[in-house]
Parts: structure tokens; sequence; C-alpha cells
């Protein structure tokens, strides 16, 4: 189950956070303990988001390799973030010259 969400989340992580909540995901419930936190890891970083709640065990936590993937969903939340403004512009000059 929880490498089809990953699958998922790669694509869409935001509509899967979504969707992990209305169906009531266990790990979801279990690795985020406010909803404060919860909306802003949603609105702000949502593939850090997604992939911590896949790596969460509710005995020990986030630990191991659940680290390397939670690292690599914030750069995947920078690299979304930042990168488009390149491609746009490179994109605008190209266009409008």
């Amino acid at each position: 189950m929880c490498c089809l969400v990953a699958v998922f989340a790669w694509v869409a992580p935001r509509l899967t956070l979504f969707l992990m909540w209305v169906f009531g995901f266990d790990n979801l419930k279990w690795a985020i303990d406010s909803w404060i936190l919860g909306f802003l890891g949603f609105l702000v970083l949502p593939y850090t988001t997604v992939l911590y709640v896949i790596a969460y065990a509710p005995t020990a936590g986030v630990s191991g390799l659940g680290w390397f993937f939670v690292a690599l969903g914030f750069l995947m939340d920078l690299s979304s973030i930042f990168g488009g403004g390149k491609q746009g512009q490179t994109v605008y000059v190209e266009r409008y010259r």
C-alpha cells in the first residue's frame, strides 16, 4: 500500500495528502500531531510531508533510510519552488525575442 501511495505522491503530493486524510490513513494520524502542522505541510512542503508520513513508524518514528527519503522530499519541494523561475525565464526570452 505504501509503495502505491509513494508513486502517486510523486505525481500529485497535495492530492495524495488529501486522500490520505479522507480515507483515514493511519500513518497520517500517527505522524502529524496537530492540524496546523499538517496544513502547513500541505501548503508549503507537500513532498516532504508525504514522504515523512510514509517513512514514519509508530514505535520508532523516522529513522535510517526514512530520513534519506524525507530529505529527498525536501529537495523535491525546493526544486518545485525555485526551479520554475529559470525555466519560465528561458521560455519567455525565446518566445518574445
